[in-house]
């Protein structure tokens, strides 16, 4: 069984940094990409960030391009999210998601297991 738990969420204010992990079990974690969403109320999970296999492959969304660090340690099974000059508008719920093929993906349907969330709060 796949599970996923996020930590390391919390309250920051603008400009500030935070990293967020989620440590995965249940499944052959190396063979797979992973993704972070986020979501906040009333609107659709938006993909942030995404890595391949390896973790020698990124890719970002544009509003978080050089802003946010997406990497994995295959030994520990656990994937980071290292969010750097934070807005006020990237506050939200964030989710990691395991993918179910090696390569980055954007697409929700190729996620087969998600987190429970950890909730990230950028103060003005």
């Amino acid at each position: 069984q796949v599970q996923l738990a996020e930590s390391g969420g919390g309250l920051v204010q603008a400009g500030g940094s935070l990293r967020i992990s989620c440590a995965a079990s249940g499944y052959h974690f190396s063979s797979y990409g992973m993704g972070w969403f986020r979501q906040v109320p009333g609107k659709e999970r938006e993909w942030v960030a995404g890595i391949d296999f390896s973790g020698r492959q990124t890719n970002y969304a544009d509003s978080v391009k050089g802003r946010f660090t997406i990497s994995r340690d295959n030994a520990k099974n656990t994937v980071f999210l290292q969010m750097n000059n934070l807005k006020p508008e990237d506050t939200a719920v964030y989710y990691c998601a395991a993918s179910r093929i090696p390569k980055i993906t954007t697409v929700r349907t190729n996620f087969g297991a998600w987190g429970q969330g950890t909730q990230v709060t950028v103060s003005s």
